[in-house]
């Protein structure tokens, strides 16, 4: 009986994610795709710092990592995993968009406490948020209006 219990609140909050992510395969295409591009806009501003990639790899995950946690939260409570968004562009791009939004922000809150480096640096703030949407938006659009054809 105690097993059963454990589970439950298991069983619930795959229930509640049931509605936010699609578990399929174009799921975690599309999230690979994502985490790939969150990766290059990290190593393209670690690289335009003068960073050096294979002299200091840990940098490079320590920089990452806030983005990825703050994309892994945003990005399940914006839906962008479900099936509207991979076919619909417009859902795709706003959904994206406030899938980042949302990211970038927590990313850069953590950035801001003393478990990872960097700080909370408008200018940053800034940067961060345009080159990502520049980078996941038209990705998803086009995913998505691929997509809808078929």
């Amino acid at each position: 009986m105690p097993l059963a219990l454990l589970a439950r609140p298991m069983s619930n909050a795959v229930g509640s994610l049931g509605g936010r992510i699609d578990v399929s395969g174009t799921t975690l295409g599309l999230a690979v795709g994502d985490l790939v591009l969150i990766g290059l806009f990290v190593v393209a501003g670690e690289l335009q710092h003068g960073y050096s990639l294979t002299a200091q790899p840990g940098r490079i995950v320590g920089t990452a990592l806030p983005f990825v946690i703050g994309w892994v939260v945003a990005s399940v409570l914006a839906g962008v995993y479900t099936s509207t968004v991979y076919r619909v562009p417009r859902s795709a791009a706003v959904r994206t968009a406030l899938a980042w939004v949302g990211a970038a922000l927590v990313g850069q809150a953590l950035r801001a406490t003393a478990l990872f480096h960097g700080d909370f640096a408008l200018a940053f703030v800034l940067v961060s948020l345009g080159v990502g949407l520049v980078l996941l938006v038209p990705w998803r659009v086009a995913v998505a209006a691929l997509a809808g054809r078929f």
